[in-house]
């Protein structure tokens, strides 16, 4: 067993509370294109398990190094968001797994490859869809100070995506 400073793992790049202990967000574990490294993709799932978080999601295409988290003893959910997905399709099966997940008293981490207007989108979408905020806008508004950037016409269209999912009763 791992002793000392690096026992614990190390943040991911670009981690983000959504719901404070419950909805998180960030980078790909170990980075992504040139900048990837295994090393340091086991040291942030090592922190990801040792902060007790129960699944990732991952919005990634490509199922790649996914097997690490099972290895690692963290459950991750692959559940890839293309440009050529149908929104609709995508967030009527996503949100209500998330939804539930989080009811059940999971605690949530979603990554893209980057933190940018995927995950952002999605995760305003959420919001959205699940009344935590009461419109387009808010949601909009919120997901931006959340990232600290401003989100592009997909995140956008993700969010807008959102008002058009139907929630079971």
């Amino acid at each position: 067993m791992a002793r000392g400073k690096w026992a614990d793992g190390i943040e991911p790049r670009n981690f983000t509370w959504v719901i404070q202990e419950k909805l998180a967000m960030c980078e790909r574990p170990g980075g992504y294109g040139d900048n990837h490294r295994r090393v340091r993709r086991q040291e942030e799932i090592i922190w990801i398990r040792e902060q007790g978080f129960h699944s990732v999601i991952s919005v990634i295409a490509a199922p790649h190094n996914l097997h690490n988290y099972e290895e690692l003893g963290v459950r991750c959910r692959h559940r890839p968001l293309g440009p050529q997905s149908d929104l609709q399709q995508y967030l009527s099966v996503v949100y209500p797994e998330l939804e539930s997940l989080l009811a059940a008293g999971e605690r949530v981490l979603i990554h893209n490859e980057e933190l940018g207007d995927t995950v952002a989108g999605l995760i305003g979408g959420f919001l959205l869809w699940t009344e935590k905020v009461a419109s387009t806008p808010a949601a909009i508004s919120i997901t931006e100070q959340i990232t600290t950037h401003q989100l592009g016409p997909h995140g956008r269209s993700i969010i807008d995506a959102a008002n058009s999912v139907e929630r079971a009763v």
